[in-house]
């Protein structure tokens, strides 16, 4: 997607919220040669969207929503700021890289999308394509706020562009009714605006009614569970859990584009990333120039073996070629063992043995593979380090969870839980269960279906047991296991903060 810089006639301000304030902020917009046709409009939501494929925040998507869990451990080489991570070492989070950058690219795609909301609607070009890129661009806006109140709770407010250096200061937001307020009204914007047309590293109607029942989820749960700022939200928790069904459920029955993939290996297919459960991907193609327009995202997860091509083993007994990898993101082992021994997300998805090209077994665990890891990031087609594996942002079988946990244990909750067991190959949930019981259920599958896709580290939040549940974090307090730190360089850089 980098590619589209080439069709911009300006270079957005470098600065947004979290900028460098020693960089002077330049090529700002000028209405005489910008946003004139739909051409133009079409490059700056591409550049929009182009914020989320930098690896500073890409990547990201993974060390805060698996690695700080049950979920990984990281290669003792780390850099300091991964394992302190791991290690929930908060004196450090303050100045930590990976939130520091994370932070900031959250506020560059909200400054980008806010871009967009100033300029098209003053274009000359058909308002149904204005209609559909604002819409984008309001998901964009709340797509980011939602991942940033997730990691850091109270955040600054930038709803205008920034144009100039005084206006990198806004001020933090009063409470978390503000920000979720904002979201909230941006993804209902979103969904009246755009339409239903699935588009690899583009959104549409269902990804926002999908990011919708994932917020009213998250208020919800959240504040069911006494976690802190969510407790004093004036948000009714009931109320909350109806819209989370609500905006699932148009999700699940409202379309017949998007639904469930019969067979686990096709939903992390490289080449089907137009398949029914992927509501909204990156686009990253092992074609591209740089990181960003390809993914080394795999990398992250697969062990270092000999540093050549490993085999896996296909279902059907086919081995296909990968890369070996960095051995970044390790599995614990007490969370394999988590998953049921006939669970196919365990058989299927995660690798216990490699192959050499003529079927002889190279390496296996725990013998001499230092881990298992999983194959939901592998594409056979990679190019040395460029594939084209992607994060899964929103998935059909994520909103199907959603729902069942924001309904209770009704029947159709039942019938959508059961039909994600048995594709796995499991049993039925045990029927019966009470309202607590069942969305702790739902809790565990969650933890199986979704793993290493960046959700863990949030749904541990929302029911208020990061303590409990990852050794590293006992002894913190509830505050400082559920929201990180604001980075120290915003706090330096604006005096509102």
């Amino acid at each position: 997607m980098k590619s589209t810089h080439k069709y911009l006639i300006f270079i957005l301000l470098l600065g947004f919220i979290s900028c460098d304030l020693e960089e002077e902020p330049y090529g700002f917009y000028s209405e005489d040669n910008f946003y004139q046709t739909a051409e133009d409009a079409e490059a700056a939501i591409n550049y929009a969207y182009d914020a989320l494929t930098y690896l500073e925040y890409s990547r990201a998507f993974f060390y805060l929503g698996d690695l700080p869990t049950d979920e990984a451990y990281p290669k003792p080489d780390e850099g300091a700021d991964v394992q302190n991570l791991n290690n929930w070492s908060i004196s450090n989070f303050s100045t930590n890289g990976i939130l520091s950058n994370y932070f900031k690219y959250g506020y560059i795609a909200i400054n980008r999308s806010n871009a967009v909301l100033k300029n098209v609607p003053e274009g000359d070009f058909d308002q149904g394509i204005k209609d559909q890129l604002m819409g984008e661009a309001y998901f964009l806006r709340a797509w980011s706020y939602f991942n940033l109140v997730k990691a850091f709770g109270n955040i600054p407010m930038q709803t205008g562009l920034v144009e100039t250096i005084d206006q990198t200061t806004s001020p933090i937001s009063a409470n978390l009714d503000e920000v979720y307020d904002l979201i909230i009204s941006d993804s209902q914007n979103a969904i009246d605006l755009m339409g239903l047309e699935q588009r690899l590293g583009r959104v549409d109607k269902v990804a926002a009614q999908a990011l919708l029942s994932k917020v009213y989820l998250h208020i919800a749960s959240s504040k069911e569970h006494g976690v802190s700022l969510y407790a004093e939200m004036d948000k009714d928790v009931n109320e909350m859990y109806n819209l989370a069904a609500q905006y699932s459920s148009d999700v699940l029955e409202g379309q017949s584009i998007y639904g469930f993939e019969d067979d686990l290996i096709e939903i992390y297919d490289v080449e089907q990333p137009l398949g029914r459960e992927n509501i909204f991907l990156l686009s990253m193609d092992r074609s591209g120039d740089i990181e960003g327009d390809y993914s080394k995202i795999s990398k992250l997860f697969i062990p270092y073996i000999d540093g050549a091509t490993i085999y896996l083993e296909n279902p059907n007994g086919n081995l296909v070629p990968s890369h070996d990898g960095w051995s970044v993101f390790q599995t614990q082992i007490d969370f394999y063992n988590s998953f049921d021994d006939s669970d196919m997300r365990k058989t299927k998805l995660i690798v216990d043995t490699t192959y050499s090209a003529s079927g002889e077994v190279v390496a296996t665990f725990p013998e001499d593979l230092e881990y298992p890891f999983t194959r939901k990031y592998i594409d056979p087609n990679f190019i040395g380090d460029k594939t084209s594996t992607k994060p899964f942002l929103l998935r059909f079988s994520d909103i199907a969870l959603v729902f069942a946990e924001a309904s209770g244990p009704t029947a159709e909750s039942y019938s959508y839980v059961n039909y994600i067991r048995n594709r796995a190959g499991l049993g039925e949930l045990n029927p019966g269960l009470g309202e607590a019981e069942f969305r702790e259920a739902i809790l565990e599958e969650r933890k199986w279906e979704l793993s290493w896709e960046g959700n863990r580290l949030y749904d541990l939040r929302r029911f208020n047991i990061v303590t409990e549940v990852v050794p590293e974090a006992s002894g913190l307090s509830e505050a400082e296991a559920n929201f990180y730190p604001i980075p120290q360089i915003e706090i330096d850089l604006n005096p509102n903060l």
